[in-house]
C-alpha cells in the first residue's frame, strides 16, 4: 500500500497502484454509499488513487501546495498544449475564446455563481491582491482588519491598502485551540472594538492549521456593522462543499491548482452582482467595460493550456464528489490525529469539530513554536521517516506543522505519519 514502508526506509513510498493499468483512464462514478462508509471503502479509494501517477521519492502529506493533475487531467493538458502550440493565433483569436467562456461557466456553475461574477486569475494570490487592492471604500481614519490566520501575503495586501489610504491596521488572534463560539467571539469583540472597520479578510480555510472558518456566520456580524469582507477560499474551493450564497460575502478569491487539481496558474476573482463599483478597475484597463469583472483584473495573454483543462479537473472531481472526497480527507485526517491525540507533548492545532476542520492540519510537539524548532521537526520526518511535511509561521502562538492528505494516501500513510511522531515526541 502507498506509504506502508516509510517508516522502514526512508524515500521509499510506494507508487500509484496499477501505475500502467488501463483502469486510470475509465470514469469513476461517486460512491453510493453513506459518507462515512465511503471514507474507509479501500477498494474504492485504490482506484481513485490509480489515477495518480506518485514519485517514488516520498510519501506526500503536503498536498495543500499543488494539489497534482489526475493522469485524466494531466493528458488533457497535454492534448491542449498540443493544439495551442500547433494551431497558434489562429486557435488563439478565434476559437479560445468560447472555451475559456464554456470554462468560466463550468466554475460557476460548481460555486453557484454566475458567470459574469467571476473572471480567471493566476491563482488565488493574484485574485485577492485585485481585490484588496482595488478596493475604493477606505478612507483616512477607516480600519482594515485580518487575523493571524490569515494568509501572509494577504496580510501585506490589507496593509499596504492601509498604508496608501492613511488607514488603521487592526488585527486580532483565533483562539487556539478554536471552536465556533470562540471564533465568532474573538470576531465580535474585534469589530467592536474597531467601529470603523470597512474591509474584513477572512481565510475560509487557513494555509497554518487548516481551521475552516464559520465564514457565513462572521460575514454575518461584519455585514450587520456596515462592514465588506473579502474571503480568501484558496484551500477551501475543492477540499470541502462550497458555495458564494453559503459565504455570504462580496469578494472570494478561489484556487484551482491546489484542491480542484487544474494545472498550476489556475485561479479565479469573484464579486458578487452589484458591487463592481467598490472594486477599481486594473491599472484603468479600458479593454473591456467598467461594467465587466474582466476590467478589475488583467493577466495579459494566458496560458491558455490551462484554462483549457480546468473542465476536465473539474470533471474529474465531480466524478468523485466533493461531499464524499471531503469524507475520505477527514478520514484520513482523523486516523493519525486520534492516533496521537493523547501522547505527551503532541498539540493539535485544529478542532474534531466537523465544520471547523477538513483535510488540513497543523501539530506542535513540546509546544515548541520557534522556527528553527518546526523546521527541524519537518526535517526529521523528511529524512528519518520518509514524509513529506512542512512547517508553516506566522500563528500567534508560534510556529506549526502541517499535514495535508490527499486522494492518492492511504491509511498506511497517516498510521506512518503517526508512529513517526509518537517516536519523535518520545524523545523529548
Amino acid at each position: 500500500m502507498l506509504g506502508a514502508a516509510a517508516v522502514a526506509a526512508p524515500g521509499r513510498a510506494a507508487a500509484s497502484p496499477w501505475p500502467d493499468a488501463p483502469e486510470r483512464n475509465q470514469s469513476l462514478t461517486p460512491h453510493p454509499g453513506a459518507l462515512d462508509v465511503v471514507a474507509r471503502d479501500e477498494a474504492y479509494w485504490l482506484q481513485v488513487a490509480a489515477r495518480y501517477r506518485i514519485t517514488p521519492r516520498t510519501t506526500n502529506l503536503e498536498a495543500g501546495y499543488f494539489g497534482m493533475m489526475a493522469l485524466p487531467v494531466l493528458e488533457a493538458y497535454h492534448r491542449h498544449i498540443d493544439r495551442m502550440n500547433s494551431e497558434s493565433s489562429y486557435f488563439a483569436r478565434r476559437e479560445y475564446p468560447a472555451l475559456m467562456r464554456t470554462a468560466r461557466e463550468r466554475v460557476a456553475a460548481f460555486v453557484g455563481a454566475k458567470p459574469s461574477e467571476l473572471a480567471f486569475s493566476r491563482g488565488a494570490t493574484e485574485a485577492l491582491q485585485a481585490l484588496i487592492g482595488q478596493y475604493n471604500r477606505v478612507q483616512p481614519g477607516d480600519t482594515v482588519m485580518y487575523a493571524d490566520l490569515d494568509y501572509n501575503a494577504m496580510q501585506w495586501a490589507m496593509n499596504a491598502l492601509a498604508a496608501r489610504c492613511r488607514a488603521t491596521v487592526a488585527t486580532l488572534n483565533i483562539p487556539e485551540p478554536a471552536s465556533h463560539a470562540s471564533i465568532l467571539a474573538a470576531y465580535t469583540a474585534a469589530l467592536d472594538a474597531n467601529p470603523r472597520t470597512k474591509l474584513l479578510l477572512l481565510t475560509h480555510c487557513n494555509n497554518k492549521t487548516g481551521l475552516l472558518l464559520p465564514v457565513g456566520d462572521i460575514v454575518k456580524l461584519a455585514k450587520a456593522r456596515g462592514v465588506d469582507v473579502v474571503v480568501d477560499a484558496a484551500h477551501s474551493f475543492g477540499q470541502v462543499p462550497l458555495t458564494m450564497a453559503d459565504m455570504g460575502a462580496d469578494f472570494v478569491g478561489l484556487n484551482l491548482h491546489k484542491w480542484i487539481g487544474a494545472p498550476v496558474g489556475a485561479g479565479a476573482l469573484y464579486i458578487r452582482e452589484g458591487r463592481l463599483d467598490a472594486i477599481d478597475r486594473a491599472h484603468a484597463d479600458e479593454s473591456a467595460p467598467r461594467d465587466r469583472i474582466e476590467s478589475r483584473i488583467h493577466t495579459g495573454t494566458t496560458h491558455f493550456a490551462t484554462v483549457m483543462t480546468i473542465p476536465d479537473a473539474l470533471d474529474f472531481q465531480l466524478s468523485i464528489g466533493i461531499p464524499q472526497k471531503a469524507a475520505r480527507l477527514r478520514y484520513l485526517r482523523d486516523r493519525w490525529v486520534h492516533a496521537v491525540a493523547d501522547v505527551k507533548g503532541v498539540t493539535i492545532l485544529t478542532p474534531e469539530d466537523a465544520a471547523l476542520t477538513g483535510a488540513i492540519t497543523g501539530f506542535r510537539l513540546h509546544q515548541r513554536g520557534s522556527s528553527d524548532a518546526n523546521r527541524a521537526l519537518a526535517t526529521t520526518l523528511h529524512d528519518e521517516f520518509g514524509l513529506f511535511t512542512f512547517q508553516r509561521t506566522g500563528l500567534a502562538n508560534g510556529d506549526c506543522v502541517r499535514v495535508t492528505p490527499t486522494l492518492y494516501n492511504t491509511p498506511a500513510d497517516a498510521d506512518a505519519l503517526a508512529a513517526a511522531i509518537r517516536t519523535i515526541a518520545a524523545r523529548g
